[in-house]
């Protein structure tokens, strides 16, 4: 496998993986930065992937840590790891945040299920839970849900991709542009 094709590959990976439920990198952990200075890491739902724009999509509720965490520091880094291929993709950018209303937000919620919307209705993550049930807000609707729903997006800068084999490990980086474009690659010591 030469350096373009374990760029091609990890994107091709990923965007599959925000389509299929069962593959390896459809859950992945955000890592970003609190207003102390502390890392934080949380992991969630890769819901679409662009090789071409080097864009990873990811949703969530706007009263969380992370949504301002990432309004105070948009540098973020995308850790995921699929077993069956035993390849680790780490890949550090700058996140953007589309809040309720936005375009990017209302067609990410238009193409949610119902299910996955009511969870958006109910009261503010993080907050006390009775019974390990979460509470809802009384007489929560929809349009509730909708209100707290965002869209975080991130755009890599660069791909750190590591594949863990029984002998000889092998590890690539790969830097990208503001555009997307493939700028540099080269092979590291693992």
């Amino acid at each position: 496998m030469n350096l373009e094709d374990v760029d091609a590959s990890a994107w091709s990976s990923l965007e599959a993986a925000a389509k299929d439920p069962q593959s390896g990198f459809r859950f992945v952990t955000l890592c970003s930065v609190d207003a102390a200075g502390y890392p934080q890491a949380r992991t969630v739902v890769l819901r679409r992937a662009d090789r071409a724009e080097r864009l990873l999509e990811i949703h969530t509720d706007i009263r969380t840590p992370k949504w301002r965490e990432l309004s105070g520091n948009p540098v973020a880094t995308v850790l995921g790891f699929c077993p069956s291929t035993r390849v680790q993709l780490r890949l550090l950018g700058v996140a953007c945040l589309h809040p309720p209303g936005s375009d990017l937000a209302e067609r990410a919620w238009n193409e949610l299920s119902a299910w996955t919307r009511s969870t958006y209705a109910g009261g503010p993550p993080g907050d006390e839970a009775r019974d390990g049930e979460p509470r809802l807000a009384d007489g929560s609707t929809e349009a509730d849900g909708k209100a707290h729903f965002g869209v975080i997006t991130l755009r890599a800068e660069t791909l750190d991709w590591f594949e863990l084999r029984r002998a000889d490990n092998r590890r690539a980086l790969v830097q990208y542009d503001q555009g997307g474009a493939l700028t540099a690659a080269r092979w590291i010591n693992p």
